[in-house]
């Protein structure tokens, strides 16, 4: 019997689920996409339009108004940090001996990328270039053309 099967009550074999297995195809898969989307996040902020340049506070605001680029680097935030969580967690199995340390490292890393994760998408996604801004702020113009300053 091998680590993956086990027998059942029937004597037929069953497959069990192997997180080994889904994790390294997982971060396979999630490295591609990543270096898809870091390459796209950086030609357009760095090389399209006035480049370096035209990164400022209002070039972000605009991205984050348009759903496509919330959801662009929601799903960047995302992979990036399970990406990352579980190569950490691959670590921490490989050379933690201590079977308490291994678990309580594993159950910190999980919950600091699950915070992360929440913490970035309330980030995005709730957003508000006017929230805070005073008559003295190069966009209180716009922000009283599109309603949103005392809301």
């Amino acid at each position: 019997m091998t680590a993956q099967t086990a027998i059942a009550p029937s004597g037929r074999r069953t497959r069990r689920f192997n997180l080994e297995k889904w994790g390294w195809m997982f971060m396979r898969a999630s490295g591609v996409l990543l270096v898809i989307l870091i390459f796209g996040h950086l030609f357009v902020n760095l090389m399209l339009g006035e480049g370096i340049h035209a990164l400022d506070f209002a070039f972000i605001a605009g991205k984050f108004a348009d759903p496509w680029w919330q959801w662009w680097d929601v799903i960047m935030l995302w992979l990036a940090l399970i990406h990352g969580a579980n190569g950490m967690r691959t670590i921490v199995n490989d050379y933690v001996t201590h079977p308490t340390a291994r678990k309580a490292l594993i159950w910190a890393l999980g919950l600091a990328a699950g915070l992360l994760i929440v913490l970035g998408t309330l980030v995005v996604f709730t957003f508000d270039p006017c929230l805070g801004v005073t008559e003295s702020s190069t966009l209180w113009d716009m922000c009283v053309a599109n309603g949103s300053v005392g809301n």
